[in-house]
C-alpha cells in the first residue's frame, strides 16, 4: 500500500503522471480539491473500489465502486474530506 501525493494542476496546464495501483490498495489525504484520476489501459473494463471508512448515523458508510471502461477509458473520482478515515485521516 502506498500513500499517494497529489499532483498540482497548474493554470498553464499539467500533464499528469500515472502509476500502477498497488495490489493491496493505495491511500491519500482527501480534500475539497483532491480527486483520483484513473486511466485503464487494459483490454477490459475494471472496477475501482474506494473505501469510505467510518459510520454515519450508526450505519457504515457505503463503499464506492466506479467502473472504468477498457483501453482508453479514464474517470475522475472526487475525494472530499468527509471520505477520510476518522483514525488515519487517509
Amino acid at each position: 500500500m502506498a500513500t499517494l501525493a497529489p499532483q498540482q494542476v497548474l493554470v498553464t496546464g499539467t500533464t499528469p503522471t500515472f502509476g500502477a495501483a498497488s495490489s493491496g490498495g493505495d491511500s491519500c489525504v482527501p480534500d475539497d480539491r483532491v480527486f483520483l484520476r484513473v486511466k485503464n489501459g487494459s483490454g477490459s473494463s475494471i472496477n475501482v473500489t474506494v473505501a469510505n471508512p467510518g459510520t454515519e448515523y450508526g450505519q457504515a458508510r457505503p463503499v464506492v465502486v466506479v467502473a472504468v471502461p477498457a483501453t482508453t477509458g479514464a474517470v475522475s473520482i472526487d475525494l472530499p474530506p468527509a471520505m477520510a478515515d476518522p483514525t488515519t485521516r487517509l
